[in-house]
Formats: structure tokens, C-alpha cells, sequence
């Protein structure tokens, strides 16, 4: 009785603007590895890394036809995934981005009962307990939210907080936003927060924060356009914020922090839990058994204990529930793109 793993064939892999060469390598890095060819379909917004990498690919002597990319507009982008999930040819789907577009190409791939591996949406909790190191929290928590101007699929999008380090947390929250971010050029030294990616991204993060004002939260700070440009936005902080509000369920990819109050541990928990996503979470404590027990009752794939950055090569990258299947990274990311075959051996002399 023998099992080995061989490659599933062709893989396709969509991928999103923000990180467009890491996104794109973790996936075609796996998968060449396993003795698969690749075709990349990048973003519309950024299509020129994934051409740079055919051209290294071919640089590096890697066989024609291996390291494949398909380019188009942002009008036939939905016409080009439909014919790489339903063409035969195609083995596997690896795909990261939303979870509306994810369920569109998982419905798309059932014709062919394709290998899928999905990296979608998130909606991390970012639970400071009153057990936390209240300093070390801001500071993970300006590193979570303000990356990339809040645009990563793991940035924390719900500040939930304690009752008794609620105000301390939220007063030095906002003090470190006013005395380090510079929003601006990115080319200019010292800009820290650049543009969203989009007018309709730029869109989306105003009505996020203008209904959550709306319905009773409070601003304390940015909450609208940045006269730096249409695209730019003010780092905002909302507190008072609740269930009813759309920014309490929707992925905000943008710098605003929305801040929620808990009483007790298992409320903080029952409320990062409440939510069909379950891709990151991060919460801060200094009490060992609390940390255990918070961190096997989140339901998120990655958990950030004490730590905002959760991404390296050695980590198993992925979530739960609607945020995704499979894993990217570290020695599991290779089985995505391998079948495993069983070999009964018998009547040998």
C-alpha cells in the first residue's frame, strides 16, 4: 500500500491589484513546485506585474507554455474567469479577492468539479482585552488597520474593546493617528497613508462611514475625503458603533477604525465571532489562560496573538466560513495543486 501526490494539470489564478506580484508568486510558486503550468489572470487594475513576471519566467528558462498570463478590461474580466472555470482544460481554480466574486466562480467551477482554493473577504475583530497591554494594542492596531491605507484582505475592520481600557485605548489610538500618519504622495518622503485604490473604493469607505453616523456612531476623527485628492481619504476613527450600521459587516478596505465596547470575555468573543467571514482575527491579552481559550474559540483561520502582521512564508495562509477554502504558503500550500493517488500493490513475486 503506497500514496503519492501528483500535480492536477492546469491551474488558472485570479488575482487582486493589491498585492500584485506577492499574491500572484505565492500561488504560481506552489504550483509550479508540484508540476503544474500556470495561466495568471491579474487584476485590470494591474496588469503589468504579472506581464514583468512572464518576462522574468522567460529570462529564467522556464519552458514556454509552463508561466502563462491573460490580461483584460475591467468589462471582459467576468467573461475571461467564466471560461477558466468552465473549460475543461483547467484542473484547478485559485483565486483572491471578494466573497461575492468567489461565489460566482465557485458556481462556475461545479460543471467541471474543479480544485478550487479560495482566499476571499474578511471581517477581522481586533479584541483588546482589559488584560492587554494597552500601548503594545495601538500600536498593533496601527500597523493592522493603516497598512496599505487599510486595503489587505487581514487589515482589522472591528475594534472591539473592553469596558475598563475602552477610553484609554481609543484617546491614544487617535493621538497616534494625528501625530504619524501623513497622507500624500506615495513618492513624497514621509507620506505614510497613499490613495484608494478606485473612485468606486473612494466611494464605498465614505458611505460606510457617512451611514454609520448616520445611525448614531461617533466621529473622532477624519470622516471624510482628504483635500489631497478624489481618492484619498482621512484616517478616521468611529466609536459607539453597532450591528445596525453597515460598516459592522461589510469589509471596509479603507482607513477607518470602528469601535465597539464589550463588557465581559465571552461577549468580546460572541461578537468577533458574529459574522459569515472568518479569514484573520487579532486580539491582545497578557493572561495565558485567557489567551488560550480566546484563541480556540475565534473562528477565524489565523489568529494575531499580542501580533498585527500576520503573514510569512512559513504561515498556512486562509480562512473559515465564507472567507474561503485552502490554504496558500508554508508546506501545505503545495497540496492545493496536487491529487493524492492510492497504489494497492499485490501478486508481485
Amino acid at each position: 500500500m503506497l500514496f503519492i501526490r501528483q500535480p492536477i494539470g492546469v491551474v488558472a489564478m485570479i488575482t487582486p491589484w493589491n498585492f500584485p506580484n506577492a499574491m500572484l508568486m505565492r500561488k504560481a510558486a506552489a504550483a509550479l513546485a508540484a508540476g503544474c503550468t500556470c495561466v495568471a489572470k491579474p487584476a485590470e487594475d494591474t496588469p503589468f506585474s504579472a506581464l514583468a513576471l512572464a518576462q522574468l519566467s522567460e529570462e529564467a528558462k522556464i519552458p514556454p507554455g509552463v508561466f502563462n498570463v491573460v490580461t483584460s478590461s475591467r468589462e471582459n474580466s467576468p467573461k475571461v474567469g467564466k471560461v477558466l472555470c468552465e473549460d475543461p482544460h483547467v484542473a484547478g481554480i485559485s483565486f483572491t479577492g471578494s466573497t461575492a466574486v468567489g461565489k460566482i466562480l465557485y458556481k462556475q467551477c461545479a460543471s467541471t468539479v474543479k480544485r478550487l482554493s479560495l482566499e476571499l473577504g474578511g471581517n477581522a475583530p481586533f479584541v483588546v482585552f482589559e488584560s492587554a497591554n494597552v500601548d503594545a494594542a495601538v500600536e498593533g492596531a496601527m500597523a493592522c488597520k493603516f497598512r496599505c491605507t487599510g486595503q489587505t484582505c487581514v487589515s482589522a475592520n472591528r475594534f472591539l474593546v473592553q469596558a475598563n481600557v475602552y477610553d484609554e485605548f481609543v484617546g491614544k489610538l487617535n493621538k497616534r493617528i494625528a501625530e504619524s500618519l501623513i497622507v500624500g504622495d506615495g513618492f513624497e518622503p514621509g507620506t505614510t497613508q497613499g490613495p484608494l485604490a478606485n473612485k468606486q473604493q473612494a466611494a464605498k469607505v465614505d458611505r460606510l462611514v457617512r451611514d454609520a453616523v448616520s445611525k448614531g456612531a461617533t466621529l473622532v476623527t477624519g470622516g471624510k475625503p482628504h483635500p489631497q485628492g478624489e481618492l484619498f481619504y482621512q484616517p478616521t476613527i468611529l466609536t459607539d458603533v453597532n450591528n445596525s450600521m453597515e460598516i459592522s459587516s461589510e469589509e471596509i478596505f479603507g482607513p477607518v477604525v470602528s469601535v465597539v465596547k464589550f463588557n465581559t470575555e465571552e461577549e468580546g468573543v460572541s461578537i468577533a465571532n458574529s459574522t459569515n467571514r472568518g479569514l484573520a482575527g487579532y486580539f491582545y491579552s497578557q493572561d495565558i489562560a485567557q489567551i488560550w481559550r480566546v484563541a480556540k474559540s475565534l473562528e477565524m483561520g489565523m489568529i494575531g496573538i499580542n501580533e498585527s502582521l500576520l503573514s510569512a512564508v512559513e504561515a498556512a495562509f486562509g480562512g473559515v466560513k465564507e472567507s474561503g477554502l485552502g490554504r496558500e504558503g508554508s508546506k501545505y500550500g503545495i497540496d492545493e495543486y496536487t491529487e493524492l493517488k492510492y497504489l494497492c500493490f499485490g501478486g508481485l513475486d
